[in-house]
Formats: structure tokens, sequence, C-alpha cells
């Protein structure tokens, strides 16, 4: 069984060697005329999905047998002892489910889980991807000449059956992970078998001609410790069978540095597209912006010096290591690849529940995740999200692609959509949110006033007004009442403060939602003030304050925030 890539790589921090690189052949490349790119295709202007497809179940008819990509042990059920996966699929859509030894979900269900092998689940995938824009499908294709082989080869004619029944594209995307003999046994697997695929309406094509990917050449690590020479053959091997060639590379393909063996530059270049690896390299914002500054943007030029696509890898982030920040990561990593000027864009991955970066429907609750197992929903970070979230962003991102949306760092997609569960109107939600504020004193914070601690609380810089404070939903929601308190000690004699409300979608123009008014806070009613006004569609709520009667300064103790 070929084991996840994740296990193989090990992220790079940022900088790290690339300082040491020297940069003449890259600043050469960057001010070279720009070559041709190629038109809009099957992957040029699209989005393409990678698509693992190697989930089987025992019953299901898969050849291989057993609880194939679930378990370690695929001959025993899944169970939190015997697992692979790190988060759990939303199986509502599925006709056909397999009891699996996890505890039952935290709703008392029992917890089931899907088979890749049954032609249903493929064409739910595909339907999805059809009703998400998500364009072409890259079909992973790991060594067939083992014990997987049949299995795989019967995996490729159901994603053709689903792609054709949905008019989605696909494509063979091999990934040459511990194939010791693929110099000669690719070829054969291509010629024999995956090349009559092309004769489908639904293979990808571009450039008229049929696209086939090679996933790991060049890779500095023990799974793939290949030399350029076999490499560069097969390259040029598929390119002289008339296919277009894309080539899954490292993150650093292009300095022969970190996770990129040296001396491949010949491989990467011979590739009509390159598309870098991202997964593992970054888990944070300012990661994604610092990979877009220095390496997606050198990329970029030395591929348009040399005539090559380039297709960068997109992700949504890792579920069980709480990088998603509710979509705001994946949306982060699209606009920069969108504004970076990219030909396509490839995510990582479709259905990759065993690393946690899936875009397809996911479990959204504890309510549908097995309990007690510690597997993240989609709410982890307190933000209710559908359990189709990440494919709509997909379909927005893939919409700013193609110029029907305008270029934008704001994610447009709400975590919940066309009247879903959402936050009830009992929620407060900026508890734990991120804040901001103009300033503040000693070490009163604006992170105290969403603690949940009664008795910490935010104290502006003194005799020095306006002040400001504010906090990030993390999501534009409609909006309309405020609790805002002090400390309710006796200690905090009556007070009036003087302040607005603004809102905010985008964190940067701010509206108003509640006139700068006297806001009496009194001990005998719980220091609490309430502020209502008509829903708003908000995402950033910042209070402004002009003055105090009780001290020279802004104070507050927590500010609530609930939807109206």
């Amino acid at each position: 069984m070929a084991l996840p890539r994740r296990r193989f790589l090990t992220s790079t921090a940022a900088g790290g060697a690339l300082a040491a690189v020297a940069t003449t052949e890259l600043l050469t490349a960057m001010t070279r005329p720009a070559g041709a790119a190629s038109p809009p295709g099957d992957v040029v202007g699209k989005i393409s999905v990678g698509y693992q497809g190697w989930f089987a179940c025992p019953g299901d008819g898969a050849p291989i047998g057993g609880w194939w990509h679930w378990s370690r042990d695929r001959f025993q059920p899944p169970s939190p002892a015997n697992t692979t996966i790190v988060s759990w699929p939303d199986l509502r859509e599925l006709d056909r489910r397999y009891p699996t030894a996890y505890p039952n979900l935290g709703n008392g269900a029992p917890a089931e889980l899907f088979s890749s092998y049954d032609q249903q689940t493929v064409d739910t995938h595909f339907r999805w991807m059809r009703e998400h824009n998500c364009d072409t499908a890259a079909l992973q294709r790991f060594n067939p000449m083992g014990d997987e082989g049949p299995t795989r080869d019967a995996m490729a004619a159901k994603v053709r059956a689903a792609a054709e029944r949905f008019g989605r594209k696909y494509y063979i995307m091999y990934d040459v992970t511990s194939w010791t003999n693929f110099q000669t046994e690719i070829k054969t697997d291509w010629s024999t078998k995956m090349s009559a695929h092309t004769s489908s309406p639904a293979y990808a094509r571009q450039n008229g001609r049929p696209v086939v990917c090679v996933w790991g050449f060049g890779f500095n690590d023990p799974g793939r410790p290949f030399p350029p020479a076999p490499c560069l053959d097969v390259v040029n091997w598929f390119k002289a069978q008339g296919c277009y060639v894309i080539g899954g590379v490292p993150t650093y393909w292009r300095e022969g540095i970190n996770d990129s063996r040296p001396g491949f530059l010949d491989v990467y270049h011979a590739f009509n597209m390159i598309s870098p690896w991202m997964v593992g390299r970054t888990g944070t914002l300012d990661g994604l912006d610092w990979f877009y500054t220095n390496v997606n943007r050198p990329d970029q030029a030395d591929c348009d010096a040399r005539g090559i696509d380039y297709q960068p890898c997109v992700m949504p982030g890792d579920l069980s290591a709480g990088h998603r920040r509710h979509g705001d990561f994946y949306w982060r990593h699209l606009y920069n690849m969108i504004r970076l000027g990219a030909q396509g864009l490839y995510v990582s991955m479709f259905d990759e529940f065993n690393e946690g970066n899936q875009i397809a429907k996911t479990s959204e609750t504890q309510a549908s995740t097995p309990a007690g197992a510690g597997i993240r929903a989609l709410d982890e970070d307190g933000t209710f999200c559908s359990s189709d979230y990440y494919l709509r962003i997909t379909a927005d991102g893939g919409r700013m692609l193609k110029g029907q949306l305008p270029l934008t760092p704001v994610r447009p997609t709400p975590p919940v959509a066309g009247g879903g569960p959402g936050p009830q109107p009992g929620t407060n939600l900026a508890r734990g949110r991120p804040t901001a504020e103009s300033g503040h004193v000693q070490h009163y914070g604006s992170g105290n006033i969403v603690d949940g601690n009664p008795d910490s609380y935010w104290e502006s810089p003194n005799h020095a007004f306006p002040q400001w404070v504010q906090v990030d939903l993390g999501a534009g929601t409609a909006v309309g009442r405020l609790v805002l308190r002090l400390p309710p000690s006796p200690a905090w004699g009556a007070r009036t403060q003087t302040l607005a409300v603004r809102g905010s979608t985008d964190g940067n123009s701010f509206g108003t939602l509640s006139a700068s008014a006297p806001r009496r806070f009194d001990p005998a009613a719980g220091n609490t003030v309430t502020v209502t006004f008509p829903a708003t569609p908000t995402r950033y709520v910042r209070l402004e304050f002009t003055g105090n009667t009780g001290w020279p300064a802004g104070q507050l103790s927590e500010l609530e925030v609930y939807p109206s």
C-alpha cells in the first residue's frame, strides 16, 4: 500500500536554506521576455482537484479486499486504535455505508464509512464537483504492478464513467512513491491500459493533447531516491506519445534545496506544466504570504521565461492541526495564487481524509463525529460550517480565477449558505475570537474582552481620546445585538462611557451600526449595557470611545456579539 505523501515530507520552515541560494539565475529568468502562455484548456484556466479514490471496505467487491486506506491493518475494522484518518466524512448523501469499530457518533448513530469502489460514491463525488465548479479531477495512480493494481484499474473505469455522466474532465496522475521500476513499468502501464482512457470525451486535454501528470520526481526523501536521468527519460517519453505532461514537483524545485534534490532542473524544465507541492509547508496566513513573495512569485517568473505553465497547489489546510481558520486559510491561498497570475490551480485534495486536507463534505460538529475519538469537525474553532463549506469556497475561488468574481482578499463565502443552521441567537460570536485595539496600558490588552473572564478587562491609553477596540468574528454574519460589560465588582463605581458601534465586512471600511451616545454602566445593573440595532452583515465589530466619566480611558471587560 502506498503511504500518504506527508509521511515522506518534512515541513520546511519559511526561509531556511533559501536565503543562502545564489540569485543570479533567478534574476536572469525574471528579466527575460515571457514565453507565450498556453490558452485555456482543461487544466489552464481551470480548477483541478486531486482525487484519491482509494478507500475500500469489506464486502464492496474491491479486489484488494479489507479496509484499504481506512485502517493501518486493513484486515481489521477501523477504530481509534487502528486508523489512518484524521477527519470524518459526511455520508448523508451516500446509499451504501459500512459499519466500523469506532464509537457511535455524538448523536448516537453508528459510525460508518464509505467505499470509493461503489460507483454511487464516485458519482456523488463527481456530482459535487459539478455543483461546485471543480473542472478537472486528477486521478491518483500509485504503482499498479502490485496487489492494488486491479483495484486501481477498476477505479479508473469508475472515475471515467462518473466524469462522463457529470460533465467533468479527468486525467491520470501517476505517483512514483516507492515505485522502484517506474522507468519501464510506467510506460507499459500507460501503453497497455491508461492510454485507452484518452478516447473518452471526458479525458482532459490541453493544447489539443491528452494530459498526464507524474508526481514525485526530484523529492529529497527515501521514497523517491531516483537520479535525474530516468526521470527525464519518462517525461520525454510521454511527450513523444503526444501528451501534455504536468510535473508534481517539490516546493523548492527551482533552487534544488530543502525538499528537492539538486541536479533536477533539466527534469523540471522538461514538463509542460509545473505544479509544486505545498501540503505540510505552512499552516498560517503569514506563511502563505511568505511563500507567495519568496517562492511562488519567482516560480511564476521562471515558468514564464521558459513558456511553462504554472499550476500551484492550493490547500484548505489541515483540519486536524487547526489550520483552516473556518475558510480564511484556504481563501488566502486561492487569492494569493490568482493575483500571482497562475495558469491554473491544483487543489490538494478532494477526498484526502487521511491527512485532513479534504474539501469533500465533512462532519460539521461532534454530533456527526465518533464520540471521544479526538477527530475534529468543521466547527473546531467555534464557528459552525456547513459540510459543503470547502466545496463552496472552491466554487468561489474558481469564479475568481476565471474573472467571474472580482479579485478580493476578503472571503466572500459564508460558513453557512441557504438558510442552514448557522449561529443561533443565543450564541456569543465574539467569544475567543481575534481582537485589535488602538492601544492599551500595562497588561490590560484587548484579548481580555473575549476571554469570558468578567474580572479581566481592556483599558486604553489614558488621557487620549478617541480610542477603539474591535473583534473579528471570522465571517460576515447578520448581527443585531451587543452586550458590553465592565467588571461586576462593587469597586467599579457607576460611570458613563460615550461610544459608537462600527461594523465592517473587510476590516478597512467601517459603517455605523449604532451612533455615538452615552452608555451608562451601573453596578446595580451588573455593569452591563445592551446595544441593539437593525440586523447588519458584519465581520469586524469596533467600539469607538470618546469619553468616560469614571476614568480617562476606554474600558471594557467583555464584548459579546449576538446574531440577529
